[in-house]
């Protein structure tokens, strides 16, 4: 089986117990730099400045510290070189606004494991962080020069393991990628692959969703702006190519780009330098892009609706991501993987698959690929109460007509086991059997259920009132 695992380590674990000394004379910047690592599993201490950073060493031993270059007393390059004599095991990464990439590149033959250049996006920072964890653990370990991703790319088909074996050799190289596939077939995931394969694993992977973005915003997204370029920039902003700077930018779903914005982008990609918006002078760049789409770019070219030039640029070396009806040997390894992680990420324990349950997914044609077995599966751990999915616990979505479902997973009202009862009452006792069964959790229930927490609520009150309501008001506007 071919695995791309670069989860973050679960709560309690060894990593959480590592520290991080920040040393940055701002304190703003201070602040933002431990939310942001907390966030992510460390502990994290301050130094206002190099001085002070050298004398909390002597009281502690961080794991790492990740320091500014240009200080008042002391500068990051001063204390570098005292920390690799006092304790050559610590890592050090610098992070500098201040002067080129060869004051980094100073700073890397001095001993730094890495450097940031400010301003610098969280993408990059956990890109670090996750290259030094990797080293640490040993060559075994998969890291993702950008935002970690907690999928993993699983994979036991053949075909799919001549294509990664492909994406493997590629991802050595500087050739730009553009990867072809329905929605939902894994096509970032994929892209991720080959940015931790690359010699800039360690570098920042910077994403960008060229159809979540209207255009204007798209532009600025991209290429960044200056202060005043237009009403509301207030500061000056760095684009999507500036933060990617020696590391992979990924740009999702390039097919939604307009004409105007491919011409920008094909001289980027030519020239490698981008104009910020408002801004005077161009800026150089050092990237390796990665396209993806899920529509036929050659077909859009042919229409007038994608440049011929740009699609050249692009198409250096593509790669087409089949959908996952046509590899079936991962149907079972992708669903028993999402329940597992389905059920941990709500809180319940881990259901099995019955051998129904299992003929019913492999038997599906899975239009929304991967994403829909996602989806469906987590579904069918949120109503399986008895600890195994059955179909009955599958919900589809049919041509987008909505959802239809097979026999409902929860038990009807034993007030209509002779046919009688109410809608009112058969409503009330199948939402409070759905209760007992997630263990009177409301928000479990609710999406069992598939009504909102609010909806929810007010049924239970009127049930608590013991009153039926008139039928001019039984049906909630939320339902």
């Amino acid at each position: 089986m071919h695995v791309l695992s670069t989860s973050r380590p679960s709560p309690g674990s060894a990593r959480e117990l590592r520290s991080v000394l920040v040393v940055d004379d701002e304190p703003s910047m201070r602040v933002a730099l431990t939310e942001s690592l907390r966030r992510n599993g460390y502990g994290v201490a301050q130094a206002v400045d190099g001085q002070d950073a050298l004398d909390r060493l002597t009281q502690h031993k961080p794991w790492l510290v990740l320091t500014d270059m240009k200080m008042a007393r002391l500068g990051g390059l001063e204390v570098l070189k005292e920390i690799k004599k006092r304790s050559p095991g610590t890592a050090v990464v610098v992070m500098t606004a201040y002067g080129t990439v060869e004051t980094a590149v100073e700073a890397m033959k001095q001993g730094a494991s890495d450097y940031l250049l400010k301003p610098f996006a969280s993408e990059a920072l956990e890109g670090v962080l996750a290259r030094l964890e990797a080293a640490e653990a040993g060559p075994e370990t998969g890291a993702e020069g950008g935002r970690l991703s907690s999928r993993p790319l699983l994979s036991e088909d053949p075909g799919m393991a001549r294509l990664l074996g492909v994406a493997e050799v590629v991802a050595t190289s500087q050739a730009t990628v553009l990867i072809h596939g329905e929605s939902g077939t894994g096509k970032e995931l994929l892209a991720r692959f080959i940015h931790s394969r690359s010699p800039r694993a360690h570098r920042p992977f910077i994403a960008v969703n060229c159809a979540a973005l209207p255009d204007g915003l798209l532009e600025s997204e991209l290429f960044g702006h200056e202060r005043g370029a237009f009403t509301g920039a207030l500061v000056r902003k760095l684009g999507k190519f500036e933060m990617a700077h020696t590391g992979t930018l990924l740009l999702d779903e390039i097919s939604e780009m307009t004409l105007g914005l491919q011409a920008k982008l094909l001289r980027v990609l030519q020239e490698r330098e981008v104009d910020r918006v408002g801004g005077r002078e161009p800026v150089h760049v050092d990237i390796r892009v990665i396209a993806t789409t899920n529509r036929p770019l050659r077909a859009e070219v042919d229409q007038g609706r994608f440049r011929e030039d740009l699609y050249y640029r692009l198409n250096v070396f593509p790669i087409l991501l089949p959908p996952l009806r046509e590899r079936r040997a991962d149907i079972l390894v992708l669903a028993r993987h999402f329940v597992g992680a389905a059920a941990a990420r709500n809180g319940l324990p881990t259901p099995s698959l019955s051998e129904a349950a299992l003929e019913v997914l492999v038997g599906r044609p899975w239009k929304g690929n991967v994403r829909e077995l996602e989806n469906v599966v987590e579904r069918a751990v949120l109503m399986a109460v008895s600890g195994t999915i059955e179909p009955e616990h599958f919900r589809f979505e049919e041509g987008g007509a909505g959802v239809v479902s097979v026999p409902t997973p929860v038990p009807m009202a034993s007030a209509g086991a002779s046919g009688g009862g109410s809608l009112w009452e058969m409503e009330r006792d199948l939402i409070f059997k759905t209760l007992a069964g997630v263990n009177e959790n409301r928000t479990h229930a609710a999406k069992v259920l598939g009504i909102s927490i609010r909806t929810l609520r007010n049924k239970l009150r009127e049930y608590r009132q013991g009153t039926e309501p008139a039928l001019s008001e039984a049906a909630s506007p939320e339902d």
